[in-house]
């Protein structure tokens, strides 16, 4: 049975994984902030078939913690094949604009955390000689818009990393996915206007992100179509895109 570890494990698009990964039986270990949500995941997790469930509660934005929540996570599944890293904020554009600390925290959140948590597992993959690493970007990371460019930079930077550590630890066996998706109905989105064909729920999203971390894609644009929309959006001259209110 599969050994999987959730980092974010509360989002609604992690929750959608994991509810897969557990009706398969697969032994499950999970980490969000808030200690009460992160019970009734569980719960509803081993009631659905995982082989087990184990916990932490830990804010993901502190990185100090990473190499103990990830050796946690080793000795409570007895190893690791396969992680998902989900966590992440989707901040105001414009108090980042304004104020250096707002986007400084928000390069922090979903930038650094997920390439210090992508670290330690992938030198704990690397050392056993397998696994599958997989973690959330954005579409928003391809090219830097006027309307989201803090956040965009955030998940832009991921893309470089994970490219860099999918060509390292590939020696090892080890598989590294960068997840792109669109827009996608969550309360992280709850905020922005919805409708039209462009829009994911989260269980769309998690059956490619599913899929892809057993089979190990470099890239996963979900869905499949947001890989022809931001190949238009990169090929743009800038002088045709600085015109467009994006």
């Amino acid at each position: 049975m599969l050994k999987v570890a959730i980092f974010g494990a509360t989002s609604a698009i992690a929750q959608a994984v994991a509810r897969r990964f557990a009706g398969e039986g697969a032994r499950l270990f999970l980490v969000a902030r808030d200690a009460a949500r992160l019970e009734v995941v569980a719960a509803d997790l081993r009631a659905r078939g995982a082989a087990s469930v184990e916990t932490a509660t830990a804010d993901l934005a502190e990185t100090g913690g990473h190499a103990a929540l990830v050796e946690h996570a080793r000795l409570a599944l007895d190893g690791l094949d396969a992680a998902l890293i989900a966590h992440g904020t989707l901040g105001d554009q414009k108090a980042g604009e304004a104020d250096a600390g707002a986007m400084l925290r928000e390069l922090g959140v979903n930038f650094l955390s997920p390439a210090s948590l992508l670290t330690h597992l992938g030198n704990l993959m690397e050392a056993q000689r397998h696994g599958s690493l997989a973690v959330i970007g954005s579409v928003a990371g391809d090219r830097g818009r006027a309307s989201n460019y803090v956040y965009g930079s955030a998940k832009g930077g991921l893309r470089v990393f994970t490219q860099g550590l999918r060509h390292r630890l590939g020696r090892a066996g080890v598989a590294v996915t960068l997840v792109q998706p669109g827009f996608v109905d969550t309360p992280m989105t709850a905020a922005i206007p919805k409708g039209g064909p462009l829009w994911a729920t989260p269980d769309r999203v998690a059956a490619d992100i599913h899929r892809a971390m057993k089979t190990g894609p470099a890239i996963l644009y979900t869905p499949w179509f947001w890989r022809y929309v931001m190949l238009i959006i990169r090929l743009l001259p800038d002088f045709v895109f600085k015109r467009l209110k994006l």
